[in-house]
């Protein structure tokens, strides 16, 4: 089976649907009401394509964590996801809820996350690989308190 005919059919001999893996570095900005702070950390994704009459909707994981003394925070969001392909690019946006986990010098909470974002793919020359560039927006509450994230992330996208 070609890789063309493995597009069509959800994957080569169906065990793996249409999809890609993402991993990549992230910088994000943590807002909340008395102050702004920045965080490092890492993303990474899973989106699966599923539905071959609508080649251009695809349902995605994604987790992140983000780091500063004293502070630790994880997000694991999904949803649906919004793609195009115009030659190399593929731009994207989606939308998805989860949860955020927050630990901020050992006082834990974990308040309802929702994640607005997008980005772009560039297909690379290496077969099955593409650059990604991702921005999101992360707004969650805690009580009365509401904290606003933004981070980018970008780094490397297999798909199969």
């Amino acid at each position: 089976m070609s890789a063309q005919d493995a597009d069509r059919h959800g994957g080569f001999n169906g065990l793996l649907p249409n999809g890609n893996v993402y991993a990549g570095v992230s910088y994000g900005k943590l807002t909340d009401q008395i102050n702004s702070q920045s965080y490092h950390g890492f993303e990474g994704s899973f989106e699966a394509l599923p539905f071959t009459r609508f080649r251009h909707l695809g349902l995605v994981a994604d987790g992140s964590g983000f780091f500063r003394k004293g502070v630790t925070q994880y997000v694991i969001v999904g949803g649906p996801r919004i793609s195009g392909n115009y030659g190399r690019w593929r731009p994207f946006v989606h939308a998805m809820a989860g949860i955020r986990h927050v630990n901020s010098y050992s006082f834990v909470y974990n308040p309802i996350a929702i994640d607005v974002g997008g980005g772009v793919d560039y297909r690379l020359g290496f077969k099955n690989f593409s650059w990604r560039l991702q921005g999101d927006y992360v707004h969650s509450n805690y009580g009365s308190a509401q904290q606003n994230d933004y981070h980018a992330s970008t780094g490397i996208v297999w798909r199969f």
